[in-house]
């Protein structure tokens, strides 16, 4: 019996990831990016007409102070000049709390706002969420929204280690494009 219970759970867990996935594709570059309003780290509200008139790179990642969502925010910041020279900022989201981000951002003198989305709602827009239920957690997704809000690229499942210079390289292509 015990074998019949495990196959079961396995299949409901593959089921709800398998609908995540299948969500995840409705976003598509050209739309406007869903509005957001979130508290950082330090308290201060964001939205994102706060960003208008500049690139934005708003990566979803899973939870603060782990392996990968470390690299992954240690890479924006280090990267973060580079970012600001092509005209964009940076904002990292995932459903931990604001007491949990300062710890993080603190930790690891993380410069740009880590965003607060404890009610998942705003992941949940993005199609960057993993509910399974008692446990819900954001998907490693990076969304580029150009200066008028506009999904300009989508990456999904991120790389942690690479996601900040693909989002460069995509911003170079992107400034040498719109200038002709």
């Amino acid at each position: 019996m015990e074998w019949l219970a495990i196959f079961i759970i396995t299949i409901v867990i593959v089921f709800l990831l398998r609908s995540q996935i299948t969500r995840t594709s409705a976003l598509k570059p050209g739309q406007p990016a869903p509005d957001f309003t979130l508290s950082d780290q330090n308290g201060k509200t964001h939205t994102l007409t706060d960003f208008r008139g500049k690139w934005l790179a708003m990566y979803f990642y899973p939870k603060d102070d782990t392996p990968g969502c470390t690299k992954q925010a240690c890479q924006f910041r280090d990267d973060l000049y580079k970012l600001t020279e092509l005209g964009a900022a940076v904002v990292g989201v995932s459903v931990d709390n604001i007491h949990s981000h300062a710890s993080f951002a603190e930790k690891y003198n993380l410069p740009f706002p880590l965003l607060a989305d404890d009610r998942a709602e705003v992941s949940a827009r993005y199609r960057s969420l993993i509910n399974l239920g008692i446990a819900r957690f954001a998907k490693r997704n990076t969304f580029l929204i150009d200066p008028q809000g506009k999904i300009s690229r989508i990456y999904l499942s991120a790389s942690a280690a690479d996601n900040s210079a693909e989002v460069i390289e995509d911003l170079k292509q992107l400034q040498v494009q719109t200038a002709h």
